[in-house]
C-alpha cells in the first residue's frame, strides 16, 4: 500500500520536488545546476563590484577578495594588497561557494512560483541578497563574515550586496531560458 503525502504538511499539495509544474525543478540535481549557474554569475558580478569599489576607496582590487580568507588567516588577510594563491584563491573560492549556497534557495523559490517575469526574478534576487546580508552581518560570528567590512566602507558593502542581487537575477534569468 502506498501512502499519499500528508495534506497537513502540504496543504496545497505543491512542493518543488514532489510535483511537476511548468518551470519547476524535477529534482535536486536540476536545482543544484541552476544554483551553480546563478551563483557563478552572482560571484563574478560581486567580485567585479568589490574590485571597482576598492579602487574607488584607494584600496587594491584584490583586498576585498583577500579579506574573505580571514576565516583562515585572520584579520590581516584584508591588508594583503597583491594577488596570491593563499589569500586571493581561498577568498574567491570561499565567496564563490557562498554565492552558490545563496543561489540554491533563490532558485528553489523561483521554481516554486508561477511568474517568471524579469521584475519577479529581480525582486526575489533582491530579497535573497538582503537575507544574505542580514545573515552574514547580523547572525554569523565575525570570523565567518565575508570580511569586506575590514577593507571597504559600509556603503560599499551594501552596494556589493545590491550587485549580488543583480548577479542572482541575471543568473536566474539565464537558468530560466535553459529550461524546456
Amino acid at each position: 500500500m502506498t501512502s499519499k503525502p500528508s495534506t497537513r504538511f502540504f496543504p496545497n499539495r505543491r512542493t518543488v520536488w514532489a510535483h511537476q509544474e511548468e518551470g519547476s525543478f524535477e529534482n535536486l540535481k536540476e536545482a543544484a545546476l541552476a544554483a551553480a549557474a546563478s551563483g557563478t554569475v552572482a560571484s563574478l558580478v560581486t567580485t567585479a563590484a568589490l574590485a571597482l569599489l576598492a579602487t574607488s576607496e584607494g584600496k587594491s582590487v584584490f583586498q576585498p577578495t583577500n579579506a574573505t580568507s580571514h576565516w583562515l588567516y585572520g584579520e590581516q588577510a584584508g591588508r594583503v594588497r597583491k594577488l596570491d594563491a593563499r589569500h586571493t584563491l581561498l577568498g574567491y573560492g570561499t565567496h564563490h561557494l557562498s554565492s552558490i549556497f545563496w543561489a540554491l534557495p533563490f532558485e528553489v523559490w523561483l521554481a516554486s512560483g508561477r511568474s517568471k517575469s524579469p521584475a519577479t526574478v529581480l525582486r526575489k534576487a533582491a530579497l535573497t541578497a538582503t537575507l544574505a546580508a542580514l545573515v552574514d552581518y547580523g547572525f554569523m560570528p565575525k570570523r565567518l563574515t565575508p570580511g569586506w567590512e575590514t577593507v571597504l566602507s559600509r556603503r560599499s558593502v551594501g552596494v556589493t550586496f545590491a550587485a549580488m542581487a543583480i548577479g542572482l537575477a541575471a543568473g536566474g534569468l539565464i537558468s530560466r531560458r535553459r529550461q524546456p
